[in-house]
């Protein structure tokens, strides 16, 4: 077994057995809440903090490169389970001064396959995307992975689209107004999605 199987592998067992019992009624109201686009979705119900404890846990004890975190991002997010979905994330973010727009390609390509729902998706943007984005230097490459993801035939990369845009404003305190109500136009053809329709709200209102 090599290092990233050996990971991956770590990962998903400490999740599993840190899942909580929930009730019936605690696991219709996440799965409500969360809306995943398939049905034999998985969602263990795993608070966010002790999800980043399992993974700086996993990460100080092994020693993993850059390209096999990659690798072992897309094991995580290939699966069926909401929380190795985000271990899998946030592995990844520990190697945050390496990414480039690879990454942004990386992350794109994974997630028109893989992504299920808002929650992953907006966190996704807001927590690790939208950061790296709005970093001086990176000005070029935010505004070409927003205008090319809003035109994907993807409704998660075009929700990310929005959600990206909204957090480098926030991050600069200043936006380029024909930029969002370019980007907003863009997606009123799509507006019938409530997924779409709510990011072209925030948009509005920034």
């Amino acid at each position: 077994m090599n290092n990233v199987e050996k990971i991956s592998k770590e990962l998903k067992k400490i999740l599993k057995e840190n899942a909580p019992v929930l009730t019936e009624a605690q696991q219709t109201r996440i799965y409500k809440i969360l809306n995943p686009d398939i049905e034999n979705y998985v969602i263990y119900g795993i608070k966010f903090p002790l999800l980043e404890q399992i993974v700086k846990s996993t990460f100080n004890t092994f020693s993993c490169s850059y390209e096999e975190a990659k690798e072992i991002f897309k094991i995580m997010i290939g699966t069926n389970v909401e929380e190795e979905k985000f271990a899998g994330l946030h592995f990844l973010n520990k190697f945050k001064k390496q990414f480039s727009s690879d990454t942004i390609d990386l992350f794109r390509n994974e997630y028109a396959q893989y992504c299920y729902t808002w929650s992953l998706c907006d966190s996704t943007c807001v927590r690790v995307l939208g950061p790296f984005l709005g970093k001086k230097g990176n000005e070029s490459l935010a505004k070409k992975t927003v205008d090319e993801w809003s035109n994907s035939e993807y409704i998660w990369i075009r929700r990310a689209s929005m959600v990206i845009l909204l957090k480098l404003t926030m991050i600069k305190k200043d936006f380029d107004e024909s930029h969002v109500f370019g980007i907003v136009e863009k997606m009123l053809k799509y507006s019938e999605q409530p997924y779409i329709e709510k990011g072209i709200g925030w948009l509005l209102k920034t």
